[in-house]
């Protein structure tokens, strides 16, 4: 790394959002792409995302705006990509830059749909971004906590301790704490794998399950990622860190969180269509839990709440037989 890496964030979203509003409480200049032209001209007039996260005030001096992911990709060393999953291959298909000596951080909390690949796996296979240039930014954190300034936690993941302390440097602030970490595969499996689980947390809640299964089913949930994550990346790992367990069951339980919601309304009778019609933000979990159900048939993981999901989600069996089903696979 140089002396004075630039960094910038991609996406436009609501964590993108909140990346940006870290970064300005430590950083005079911050590269950001979206694509949305009015959104960037808001901004730069009313110092708020008209879209997503409309209470975070943003500081538009400190602010390089742009609809162009080639100019964020030149100009800037370290990138940090905000983008929903579902939508990166069609935004990275735009790169005629490359990314081979660029520093890719992942705050994307899924899994590539076209590739069935982590984000980080995705940028080292297809982009030719080593993994000491890697780095993966998860929770426990929801954005809109950030917006509102309210203590939360980040986990910043990387082989090269100095690249992650120095992202880690540049967000956190008085409401920000940061961790260090060196899994980058588990942290980003952990960050996919908790949406599957909030999912399943909201069907439950919307079938009309209480507290006492949903500490249950969270119990388990956790049990089963450390089950997955071994499988796919063997190495010792604490899976009742922040990183895991505490993303899990803010994730889980949160008001916040889009994959409950996401859930919830299937729970009570909304088909995955009219489901994903009715929300605004992207439910990443939807996407992931495909992908990770492709993994598990392949290292042969035991996950009844991944399958659970699976079967509501992309076979169409009725919630509440499958979920009657599931809680005698519990303990």
């Amino acid at each position: 790394m140089n002396n004075q890496p630039k960094v910038a964030v991609l996406g436009g979203g609501s964590w993108a959002t909140a990346i940006v509003k870290m970064l300005c409480e430590n950083l005079d200049t911050i590269g950001w792409y979206m694509r949305s032209t009015y959104a960037a001209e808001h901004i730069n007039l009313n110092k708020h995302n008209p879209n997503y996260l409309s209470s975070a005030e943003l500081h538009p001096s400190q602010l390089d705006l742009s609809n162009d992911i080639n100019k964020a990709v030149s100009n800037y060393d370290i990138l940090i990509f905000a983008i929903p999953s579902a939508f990166l291959t069609l935004e990275l298909e735009k790169l005629t830059e490359s990314l081979e000596h660029k520093i890719v951080f992942s705050a994307i909390k899924g899994i590539v749909p076209e590739t069935g690949l982590i984000v980080g796996e995705h940028f080292y296979e297809k982009y030719n971004v080593p993994y000491k240039n890697i780095g993966v930014i998860t929770g426990p954190c929801h954005a809109e906590e950030v917006a509102m300034e309210r203590l939360s936690y980040l986990t910043i993941a990387c082989q090269d301790e100095d690249k992650a302390k120095t992202v880690g440097g540049w967000l956190q602030s008085r409401y920000i704490r940061v961790k260090i970490s060196d899994d980058i595969i588990g942290t980003e499996y952990a960050a996919m794998l908790k949406n599957i689980f909030s999912i399943a947390a909201g069907i439950s809640h919307g079938l009309g399950y209480g507290d006492n299964f949903q500490s249950v089913l969270m119990s388990n949930s956790i049990r089963e990622m450390k089950r997955f994550i071994k499988k796919v990346h063997k190495m010792k790992r604490n899976i009742n860190n922040s990183a895991y367990l505490g993303d899990l069951l803010v994730t889980g339980y949160s008001t916040f969180s889009r994959n409950r919601m996401f859930g919830n309304m299937i729970g009570k009778g909304y088909t995955v269509k009219s489901a994903m019609l009715e929300m605004s933000m992207v439910a990443e979990g939807y996407y992931a839990t495909k992908s990770s159900y492709k993994i598990k048939n392949k290292n042969g993981a035991r996950t009844p709440i991944i399958d659970a999901v699976y079967s509501v989600l992309y076979k169409g069996k009725d919630a509440k037989r499958v979920f009657e089903e599931l809680t005698k696979q519990l303990d």
